[in-house]
């Protein structure tokens, strides 16, 4: 089966074909395309024409689809998950949603419950809380907080992130953290292709992304009288 698999969360994105042939086995990223940032919505549908035409392939030939849902850019995210939508629909096949976060828990190589750090921005962090049994992931908690909150926040339970960088500011602030990732084409591939062989994926019409924060808008935006 061929995968689809695409990633329009941050400032920069990609988009893969991978070959999964067995559900015990992890998929094979055949080619991982870079996007630019800023440029989603004019780079993303001809990038997977021309991805499919490389490998003489034609969109029918997609068994299902890996979808980055979040965390991150709102217009980023808006412009994949449409672009999925719509593919998945014509073509009806299975979507499988990936969170970032519950990406690095589950290259963390840890069990139990983990504590996920990723760099949101505008001196705010993205705190997840997974509890990881063998290759799944359950959700607990996922929020977003100023990194000045750090120096006082003391989980009793292993914490990862993917940024090297993060890692010592976390040391700095008296919390050691271990380095996951990379949160690549082939970790998201493997992810969804998880989900997918147990039953966890949702048709278009529920695909939906997981911001974590608000918007500009709702944060700036005037009420309505």
């Amino acid at each position: 089966m061929f995968l689809l698999v695409t990633d329009t969360s941050g400032k920069q994105g990609s988009v893969a074909l991978a070959r999964a042939e067995g559900k015990s086995s992890a998929p094979e990223v055949i080619e991982a395309v870079p996007l630019d940032g800023g440029a989603f919505s004019a780079q993303l549908i001809p990038q997977i024409a021309a991805l499919l035409a490389r490998h003489q392939l034609s969109k029918k030939d997609i068994g299902a689809f890996v979808v980055v849902t979040g965390p991150g850019s709102f217009t980023g995210l808006r412009v994949g998950l449409a672009a999925i939508k719509g593919l998945a629909e014509i073509l009806n096949q299975p979507i499988a949603a990936v969170s970032l976060i519950e990406v690095l828990a589950l290259t963390s190589g840890l069990q139990d419950k983990v504590k996920t750090v990723l760099d949101a921005g505008r001196g705010e962090l993205y705190l997840g809380e997974y509890e990881i049994t063998n290759d799944s992931a359950r959700l607990i908690s996922e929020t977003l907080v100023n990194a000045k909150e750090l120096p006082v926040w003391r989980p009793g339970h292993p914490i990862v992130t993917a940024d090297r960088g993060l890692a010592e500011s976390l040391a700095a602030s008296g919390l050691s953290a271990s380095v996951g990732g990379p949160l690549d084409a082939a970790a998201i591939a493997r992810v969804g292709w998880k989900k997918i062989g147990d039953g966890q994926t949702i048709p278009p019409d529920q695909l939906d992304a997981s911001y974590i924060r608000r918007s500009d808008a709702e944060v700036f935006g005037k009420p309505r009288t």
